[in-house]
């Protein structure tokens, strides 16, 4: 704990945000900056070039293994040593997931999915929540809108979103002793990010597509943006008695 801490004076610091090189995630980062955050983000494969040009000293990458517990504790130490706490996490990180029937996976791919998903947000969420108690910081997880409204075809990503979702309730419960505020984001179909991949392998066709619109009231989808707003929002200081909760961001789909 550090003096500030000690005294009970709220640390600032950087704001996280795991998995900010996908779609959600890069509109994240570029509406924190925009909000005057400094902005740390996470990615796993590819470096995202244009992604650190464009944001020049605002943000840093960061690349890493959510699933490997010590490369989540060197990161937040490394961070904390140089910026001192870290104010803000965002979960956003998730690795593409194919439209299947539950009884074509196989065990070992339903793990892996597991372990991507639910397991790597232990791991990140344990490593940085000694610092986000010194800020009083907050937490937001992008989950999905099928934990509310089922698709079919789509329990290989619902399912460990809702263990996420399950896992930001208990955060808010135990962790508000700190001033600690935990939420969720839930995307509906989006025109970028997942839904732009799936269409983009064609697992979802244009019939597919159609059907989706119907079952949105706003007759459209959503973007990235839109998902980064609602983030944003739950960061700031606006929705600083909001905690627990789950943010619907999917035109009333969920209805």
């Amino acid at each position: 704990m550090t003096q500030k801490a000690a005294a009970g004076i709220k640390e600032s610091g950087i704001s996280l945000v795991a998995g900010g090189s996908g779609g959600i995630g890069t509109a994240i980062v570029r509406r924190l900056v925009r909000g005057g955050k400094k902005v740390a983000f996470t990615f796993q494969q590819s470096a995202p070039s244009a992604l650190v040009e464009e944001m020049g000293n605002k943000a840093t990458a960061h690349r890493i293994d959510l699933q490997d517990p010590q490369a989540c504790r060197k990161l937040a130490d490394d961070l904390i040593a140089q910026h001192g706490a870290i104010e803000n996490f965002i979960h956003a990180a998730g690795p593409h997931v194919p439209m299947v029937h539950l009884s074509k996976v196989s065990p070992e791919n339903f793990a892996d999915q597991v372990n991507a998903d639910l397991v790597g947000f232990f791991n990140i969420i344990h490593a940085v929540l000694p610092s986000l108690r010194t800020t009083s910081g907050s937490i937001t997880a992008v989950t999905s809108a099928a934990t509310a409204r089922y698709p079919k075809r789509d329990g290989l990503s619902a399912i460990p979103k809702g263990g996420v979702e399950t896992m930001i309730r208990a955060l808010a419960a135990e962790e508000g002793r700190y001033g600690v505020r935990a939420n969720s984001v839930a995307p509906g179909m989006l025109s970028d990010g997942m839904a732009a991949r799936l269409i983009d392998t064609g697992e979802l066709d244009s019939n597919a597509l159609q059907v989706t619109m119907d079952n949105i009231p706003l007759r459209r989808f959503g973007t990235a943006a839109d998902i980064a707003e609602a983030v944003a929002f739950l960061v700031s200081e606006k929705a600083n008695f909001i905690s627990g909760q789950k943010l619907n961001v999917d035109g009333g789909y969920s209805v």
